[in-house]
């Protein structure tokens, strides 16, 4: 579809106003890219593909800026699992569910002020984060260790403490994913999850942790492409104008920005079509439409221009919602360009606050054949499942690295599948094995490799870097509650504790 557009005229300006698109894979601004700021763009999206150093960033955000100064631009930096900024070495700071696991309301606050501190020196001020999710399922395969964890007034308690510290260093937060992505057994990356429960387990457990983000001030609320038939049985929240406009406006009274989770992932784009569902998000009450995780380039941003301002030409879309949406989307802009940092040379002082928050996860076992810390070079065993492309493949994880510094020497390998067991125990030869793995209670493959280990190896060290739903097992057992780097590094100077 190709629709003659006027770039200065103000249905034009609104339609791009509403997007919040990534580019293609450079440090730098595209010349395109500036253009559509220019003509009314009042949003840029920040992905791991973007980013190599902190001061790489600044001077990415200030070449933006100069286009316009109040431009918003998001990043989905959670910490923890799921990190942009640090997408190649791993986040500072451990994510929700050690913070829940901690459950110190002070320590999120810190946290979370810390890392917006950082994401402001380098001139972002809107963080798609915190999710706000009820992990209410323990076979949840993307939520897991983003979620603070399975009580909704922890989860509830610790997304307010998560929005007032990351709000104070002028960076905008975004509770996601509403109406709740905990209770799925489902990826909304591949299809759309269906959460069949009744309206008063949804008020009581799902929607408890958006109140409060609400009540705390939250600048933003992501959708969730999740249906949820007790409150929509026709249309996933996204889509839904009884979910965004009945419920979280009306009912919630909710005044600020409500942004989509990404429209290129397959529950809308493989269901509605990329650029209807867009529309349709419009429509329903979304403000801002998050895309450039997929498709990322200057044709993707003119087919959605061009398929709002047909829309409304059409009287499809009414011109008035997209106006609506579009003021939103400026007024969040104004708030972060007064709120945010002036300093935005990308060197934020490091305090260290992520891995005393690390430290403070952890829960060690000890089993009754443990005997002595590790002493020597080890071998470590990493059990690996896919990735979920919320995290993306790109970060390392693990403690494989940590205890190379400690141990020159260290030797490691990566596993999956039904022989992993078998095959880890060839490869370690006589070493000491240090077994990693993520999630071990959705996988039987690893709970199997390592009940492989430990009846040949039984002085194996165990470290549980997801979701920890299985029993401790191994000499010593670490359940780190996430593999952020600082998790990695706790979990280390454990393993080597004399």
């Amino acid at each position: 579809m190709t629709t003659l557009t006027h770039a200065g005229d103000t249905l034009t300006r609104n339609a791009l106003a509403v997007l919040q698109p990534g580019f293609d894979g450079t440090t730098t601004a595209p010349d395109w890219l500036r253009r559509r700021i220019g003509e009314g763009l009042a949003s840029v999206s920040l992905f791991g593909r973007n980013v190599r150093t902190a001061e790489q960033v600044a001077a990415l955000t200030a070449q933006l800026r100069a286009e316009r100064d109040d431009l918003l631009i998001a990043i989905d930096e959670e910490s923890g699992d799921v990190t942009r900024l640090e997408v190649r070495t791993g986040s500072s700071y451990p994510g929700n569910h050690a913070l829940g696991a901690v459950d110190d309301t002070t320590l999120t606050r810190e946290v979370a002020a810390d890392l917006g501190r950082r994401l402001a020196a380098c001139g972002i001020n809107f963080n798609w984060a915190p999710s706000a999710d009820v992990n209410a399922n323990p076979d949840n395969p993307v939520i897991g260790v983003r979620s603070f964890g399975a009580d909704p007034e922890l989860v509830a308690r610790h997304t307010a403490a998560y929005v007032e510290g990351m709000q104070s260093s002028g960076v905008a937060t975004s509770a996601k994913h509403f109406p709740g992505h905990g209770d799925t057994a489902i990826d909304s990356h591949h299809s759309v999850p269906v959460i069949d429960v009744d309206r008063d387990v949804l008020n009581s457990r799902d929607l408890a942790p958006f109140r409060a983000a609400i009540a705390a001030g939250t600048r933003a609320v992501m959708s969730a492409h999740v249906l949820a038939p007790a409150l929509d049985p026709d249309n996933p929240g996204t889509l839904s104008r009884r979910i965004l406009t009945g419920l979280l406006r009306e009912e919630f009274g909710y005044e600020g920005l409500i942004v989509t989770d990404g429209m290129d992932m397959q529950a809308i784009a493989g269901t509605y079509g990329f650029e209807r569902g867009c529309v349709l998000a419009i429509a329903a009450g979304a403000d801002a439409i998050c895309t450039g995780g997929g498709p990322s380039d200057e044709g993707t941003v003119l087919r959605l221009r061009d398929a709002f301002v047909a829309t409304v030409r059409s009287g499809e879309l009414p011109e008035e919602r997209l106006a609506d949406a579009a003021d939103r989307v400026r007024a969040l802009a104004g708030w972060a360009s007064v709120s945010g940092a002036t300093d935005r040379s990308g060197g934020a002082p490091d305090t260290g606050i992520g891995l005393v928050a690390a430290r403070r996860a952890l829960t060690v076992t000890r089993g009754e054949t443990y005997a002595a810390p590790l002493t020597s070079a080890p071998y470590v065993a990493t059990f690996s499942p896919l990735p979920n492309i919320a995290v993306g493949d790109e970060t390392p994880w693990g403690v494989t690295a940590e205890l190379g510094r400690r141990f020159p020497g260290t030797r490691s390998g990566t596993f999956s599948g039904d022989t992993a067991g078998a095959e880890a125990l060839a490869a370690a030869g006589e070493r000491r094995i240090v077994a990693v793995v993520r999630d071990a209670h959705r996988h039987g493959w690893m709970s199997a490799a390592l009940t492989t280990l430990l009846a040949t190896r039984p002085d194996t060290i165990v470290v549980e870097m997801g979701v920890p739903q299985s029993a401790p097992v191994g000499a010593l057992h670490i359940a780190t509650r996430g593999a952020a780097r600082v998790c990695g590094e706790a979990a280390a100077e454990i393993i080597t504790a004399s």
